[in-house]
């Protein structure tokens, strides 16, 4: 068994088993619902938080896309971040360049908005204050669910355009200010078409990069910003290496162990079964030749490779990741956590002598604890099996604890497509009939606000209090966060709870001719390992780690 065996990627890469999750993940940056929409992802042990801005700055308000591509992107690159968890069935990085991606062509569009509002609007700012807060009133007045007060609203723009018209035909200022104040009344107006052919366009262009995720097109994040081409551009040093941290933090061999909620990153505890017997020799008159846990877990580890074969060519199992894992304990509602440190950690690796100590003694009290971990990525990434097996020794007992976790498919907000917004009409000649008819991509009001926002992007912070944000669920992690149970999904379900059974007996073989070369009586083991065989078969999916007690 070499090192590489152990601490070998459990990720795959681009293009192979985790392409639906990921892309699911990954179009959230370009969508563009309702920033509430976040929360229908919520799951029982992981919420999002929909942070309000200032109830008078409605317009600032955020939809989705940006504010989930923001929230991504600071919280995964952001310099001095706290330690992230694994994404298991799924690419962070790509998802993270893809949020940089969405970003780069939001600002673009802003810069043009932010143009057209100088140009439109800030030179012409009485004009635009008016027709502001016209379209802060009649945004105001279209909350309510009524058909009066839409007809309402509608009747204000309609009202405010007589206005308009009627004070450019009976001006009352003369020379330059009469002048000026046409212009203040027409520019805002003109510039509100040109920003909203800008919006269409892009507009368009993120939706489509948001179906082509969907639709399982390897579509390209453009993030020329993190190619540094001169030695000079620290900006780009810094991002390159942020995204590299990104890289190496999912490949760590530690994990978090936080109660109820299981494994982070790997679901929750759905099931245990421990075979715990006494150490006697199998000759009376001889002792036990000595070995350690470690012995057992290699053992183990070197018989779960044989995991694909058997004497059937039938499909089997696809070939696991298997690893050595470091857990440590947090608690249920910690909201932060801390990787190991010192000289047996490189690059969020625990080393392997590290990971033997740990093995060998650290089996009772507090410290980090050792599991080797047999791994299924399947579903293209929407669901993540693991079967977990750890190896204690106390006294004159050996214990082979297996357990089995499993994280389900991300929500299905991430893998609606984008549908184009239509009404239903009446029929002019066959008003029993109704047509579907087209609406524009982009509404006015959408365009306002748009337009209102791109002068102060260039300064997120101020962005964020005046419209909110998206607070993340916290230990972060890209895959767990809003993952669904599979018990739910016939397969899904099916495939988790025929994992354990073969898993369960290749453990113990392998354990217990560990014991017969060792010279121990495996009569106890052999029996012990006989029933939980047998109770297997039949396996119960529970909420294993909430005990009543």
């Amino acid at each position: 068994m070499t090192v590489g065996d152990i601490f070998g990627p459990q990720v795959p890469l681009t293009g192979g088993e985790a392409q639906t999750a990921t892309f699911a993940l990954a179009s959230a940056a370009y969508r563009d619902n309702p920033i509430e929409e976040i929360k229908k992802a919520d799951n029982e042990w992981h919420q999002s938080e929909v942070k309000p801005g200032r109830g008078w700055a409605s317009i600032f308000r955020p939809n989705l896309g940006e504010a989930f591509a923001r929230a991504v992107v600071d919280r995964m690159l952001g310099s001095g971040r706290a330690p992230l968890i694994q994404s298991f069935g799924a690419e962070p990085q790509v998802v993270v360049e893809h949020c940089l991606a969405a970003n780069n062509i939001r600002r673009a569009r802003d810069n043009k908005l932010a143009a057209v509002m100088t140009v439109c609007g800030l030179l012409f700012l009485p004009g635009l204050v008016v027709w502001l807060m016209i379209f802060q009133i009649r945004s105001v007045i279209e909350k309510g669910t009524d058909k009066r007060t839409s007809a309402l609203a509608t009747a204000l723009l309609v009202a405010a355009g007589a206005l308009a018209v009627l004070f450019l035909i009976k001006m009352p200022f003369t020379g330059f200010w009469a002048w000026y104040a046409r212009a203040a009344v027409v520019m805002p107006v003109v510039g509100w078409f040109w920003a909203k052919q800008i919006c269409e366009k892009t507009a368009t262009d993120l939706r489509e990069r948001w179906n082509s995720l969907l639709a399982g097109s390897s579509i390209g994040a453009k993030v020329p910003e993190a190619v540094p081409s001169s030695p000079g551009e620290t900006a780009a040093e810094q991002l390159r290496q942020a995204l590299a941290k990104l890289s190496a933090e999912q490949q760590s061999n530690s994990v978090f162990y936080a109660g109820p909620k299981g494994i982070l990153g790997m679901g929750t505890r759905w099931g245990s079964w421990q075979l715990a017997e006494e150490l006697l020799p199998a000759d009376p008159t001889r002792e036990i030749h000595p070995f350690r846990s470690w012995d057992v877990v290699r053992a183990i580890h070197d018989q779960l490779k044989m995991l694909t074969r058997g004497p059937l060519h039938t499909g089997g199992f696809p070939a696991p990741s298997i690893r050595h894992w470091i857990v440590t304990p947090v608690g249920e509602g910690a909201k932060a956590v801390s990787r190991p440190e010192g000289t047996d950690v490189e690059a969020f690796q625990v080393r392997l002598h590290a990971v033997q100590d740990i093995c060998n003694k650290q089996q009772f009290g507090a410290g980090d604890r050792h599991y080797l971990g047999v791994q299924w990525t399947l579903w293209d990434g929407q669901l993540i099996i693991t079967m977990m097996i750890t190896v204690t020794v106390l006294h004159e007992t050996l214990r082979i604890e297996v357990t089995g976790h499993a994280l389900g498919p991300v929500n299905g907000l991430f893998t609606t497509k984008p549908t184009a917004p239509t009404k239903s009409v009446q029929k002019t000649l066959k008003p029993w009939e109704t047509r579907s008819v087209k609406l524009p991509l982009v509404t006015s009001d959408e365009v306002v606000r748009l337009a209102v926002r791109a002068p102060i992007t260039w300064y997120p912070p101020l962005l964020n209090w005046l419209g909110g944000t998206i607070g993340l669920p916290e230990p972060f992690g890209l895959r767990h966060a809003w993952a669904d149970q599979p018990w739910r999904h016939r397969f899904m379900a099916d495939d988790a709870l025929r994992a354990a059974t073969p898993v369960l007996r290749v453990v113990h073989s392998a354990a217990i001719r560990v014991l017969k070369e060792n010279g121990v009586d495996t009569d106890k083991f052999g029996s012990r390992s006989a029933f939980l065989s047998t109770a297997v078969q039949d396996p119960t999916p529970k909420k294993a780690d909430l005990y009543d007690a």
